[in-house]
């Protein structure tokens, strides 16, 4: 990794864990705080690493991924702006159950796991919110294995693109680059089936692949 640098706590007040905290709690978080540029393509967590840092990402994205003894990979999720990672280690001493790769350059906010848990004991809301947090991603678990259990690949490609989606301007809109490829492993497909299944959605005028991102169209939850 790059060399690390401080964090100022406007900067933290950009994550949603630390919305609406005080001066003084932030300054705390920042003294704790320090930040990395990460270069695309690099690893900032293996599996089977020690846990050390709880991570917030500042700027860039990022794949949660995991793999086998012949290299096949299947992502987990991808992570934007706002978002953290490495917390459950926070909890325990297991070794870390995903790798974590920065599909562009990114800014990372670390801060060690041992200052983390004692801002969480001294901060009940910070504690809460990461509470929330976790109960959101074992949600996200759920819907994914409901999802590989119940649904086809062209139910599968609609959730993905609808649950990565925002609304920017009145539009339904996945903004963040995702390739067919990275698609295909976070639902459990071939490339070639997510590419002709895309290519299909978009004859149905289901979706729009645009420069700016893919358009979803309303119909698409129907599928």
């Amino acid at each position: 990794m790059s060399q690390s640098t401080v964090v100022s706590p406007i900067a933290l007040k950009t994550f949603p864990l630390f919305h609406g905290l005080s001066e003084e709690v932030l300054a705390t978080v920042a003294r704790a705080a320090m930040m990395r540029r990460i270069p695309r393509g690099q690893t900032v967590v293996n599996a089977g690493d020690r846990p050390d840092y709880v991570y917030f990402v500042l700027t860039g994205s990022l794949k949660v991924v995991v793999s086998d003894e012949d290299g096949r990979e299947v992502i987990l999720s991808i992570l934007g702006q706002g978002e953290l990672f490495g917390e459950m280690g926070i909890f325990d001493e297991q070794p870390r159950s995903a790798s974590v790769i920065a599909v562009v350059a990114s800014d990372l906010v670390m801060i060690p796991k041992h200052d983390f848990r004692q801002i969480m004991h001294d901060n009940f809301d910070i504690a809460w919110r990461i509470m929330c947090n976790l109960v959101e991603r074992l949600r996200d678990a759920d819907r994914k294995i409901e999802s590989l259990a119940l649904m086809d690949v062209y139910g599968r490609v609609a959730r993905l693109l609808i649950e990565m989606s925002e609304d920017i301007d009145g539009k339904t809109v996945v903004v963040r680059k995702i390739s067919k490829q990275d698609i295909a492993k976070m639902i459990g497909a071939s490339r070639e089936m997510v590419s002709r299944v895309m290519k299909d959605l978009g004859q149905q005028g289901l979706i729009e692949e645009t420069p700016q991102g893919i358009i979803l169209r309303d119909r698409l939850s129907e599928v």
